[in-house]
């Protein structure tokens, strides 16, 4: 691991497993990570978007902080996602995860309030002071409603723990802007990955991982090793599986869970609404997509 890649190459972003009345499960979620840690990721987010975070309370993101901690601790980073659309909630849940020991942060843009650039300056810096863990920036306007202004951007480097971004805007050329600043960029997208890359990224942040770490670790290592034609050919094997992970709509926490129980890691697909579970025929879609990549 480099200077340039603070948290590896490979990082998924994780789901949360519950059990059929609803609850967490939380030894579910911690088989989760460790399967993701045995297939080739550097780390793991938990209680980001695809860890249904909207949907879980503070105690519960604490016990599943833990839960994964103690997993997967010392063998992986652990990096907690405590982006909310109120300041004091996401300072409340960045001191809780430093108490519980993770690595770093991530902060997404505040979203449905739609502040203003000195406002999401504002929720940054709070959450960031908060504690003394590296702070990962999540830019997904198509999710929040709000891109981080490039203002945002050159006064949120002045902080220093404010180190790295998760790049979701589908503008991979802004890479070279956030690595002139100072960010380690980190891809948002698992199929733009390789033009992420191009553009100076040091790697991911995954959902497709959950079903392809190992190869979607091969491809960035190739790549950063200067053999394009090998990460392009990893690439264009995986693309099936992008499309039907990430290329349906009803995407991310359900294809993510979905998909670890088409491949024995969970015993079922359970979702918090206001998600659904993929239904048969969705399952079937997903399940063509993984096995045309040779995922299962």
């Amino acid at each position: 691991m480099t200077s340039a890649a603070p948290f590896g190459r490979l990082l998924t972003a994780m789901a949360t497993a519950f059990d059929d009345d609803g609850s967490v499960d939380l030894d579910a979620t911690a088989k989760i990570a460790a399967h993701l840690v045995e297939n080739g990721n550097d780390g793991v987010v938990v209680s980001g978007t695809t860890g249904e975070s909207p949907t879980t309370t503070v105690a519960e993101d604490a016990d599943i902080l833990r839960a994964v901690v103690d997993a997967v601790g010392g063998h992986a980073r652990v990096i907690a996602g405590v982006g909310t659309n109120a300041t004091a909630h996401s300072v409340e849940l960045a001191e809780q995860a430093a108490r519980i020991g993770v690595d770093a942060l991530l902060l997404v843009t505040p979203y449905y309030n739609k502040p203003s650039p000195a406002g999401v300056l504002h929720h940054f810096s709070s959450v960031a002071q908060a504690t003394d863990l590296p702070v990962m920036l999540y830019d997904v306007p198509g999710r929040t409603g709000l891109a981080i202004a490039r203002e945002t951007y050159q006064r949120a480097s002045e902080i220093p723990t404010v180190t790295s971004v998760k790049e979701a805007t589908g503008r991979p050329d802004q890479t070279v802007f956030l690595n002139q600043l100072g960010y380690s960029v980190y891809c948002g997208d698992d199929a733009a990955t390789l033009g992420y890359l191009a553009y100076g990224a040091d790697g991911l942040v995954s959902v497709v991982g959950h079903a392809a770490g190992k190869e979607l670790k091969a491809m960035i290592e190739a790549y950063v090793a200067g053999d394009t034609a090998t990460a392009l050919q990893v690439h264009t094997r995986l693309v099936p599986a992008f499309d039907a992970v990430m290329g349906v709509a009803n995407y991310g926490a359900t294809t993510a869970k979905a998909a670890l129980e088409l491949l024995g890691v969970l015993d079922n697909r359970n979702v918090r609404g206001p998600l659904v579970p993929l239904d048969d025929d969705e399952v079937a879609a997903l399940r063509a997509g993984l096995a045309a990549s040779g995922l299962i």
